[in-house]
Parts: C-alpha cells; sequence; structure tokens
C-alpha cells in the first residue's frame, strides 16, 4: 500500500511538472458556434451507436440467449425410447 502511494505521488509531481514546464499561456477565445460543432460531433456518433445497437439487437440478444441455454441445460438432457411389452 505504501509503495502504491508513493508511486502515486511521484506520478502526480511528474505530470504537475510537465504541465507548468510545457503549457503556454494564450489569450483565447472559443467561438461559440465552436463547441456547437463539437455537440453536433457528439450526438451524431451517440445517434450512430444507437442505430447500429437498434439493427443488430436481435443478433446481439440471441448470441447471449444461445450461450445462456446452452450452459444452463447440459447435462439435463433426457431421452426416452419406447419399449413395447
Amino acid at each position: 500500500m505504501k509503495r502504491l502511494t508513493l508511486q502515486a505521488l511521484k506520478f502526480t509531481y511528474f505530470a504537475g511538472c510537465f504541465w507548468y514546464l510545457f503549457t503556454i499561456p494564450v489569450q483565447a477565445y472559443i467561438d461559440p458556434s465552436a463547441v456547437t460543432y463539437v455537440v453536433q460531433m457528439v450526438a451524431g456518433v451517440l445517434i450512430a451507436l444507437g442505430a447500429v445497437l437498434a439493427v443488430f439487437r436481435h443478433k446481439i440478444f440471441a448470441f447471449f440467449r444461445k450461450n445462456k441455454s446452452t450452459k444452463e441445460g447440459q447435462g439435463t438432457t433426457i431421452e426416452f425410447k419406447d419399449v413395447d411389452d
């Protein structure tokens, strides 16, 4: 536990020094329309992922149902033979 804390402290120190030494302070302005583009890109990716999941939903559910039924049903099959007396 002590070693983990020491490693975390070293990493934090290194990251802080790296950030302080290699960042350049600037006077910048982010245009609101640029933020809108970012929001549109994120929304587009989320909508595309939702569409892909909706299209392949049946295949995904069938895959998990198949694995579940084979794991639960192993060794429980009983076969009956017709015996004529």
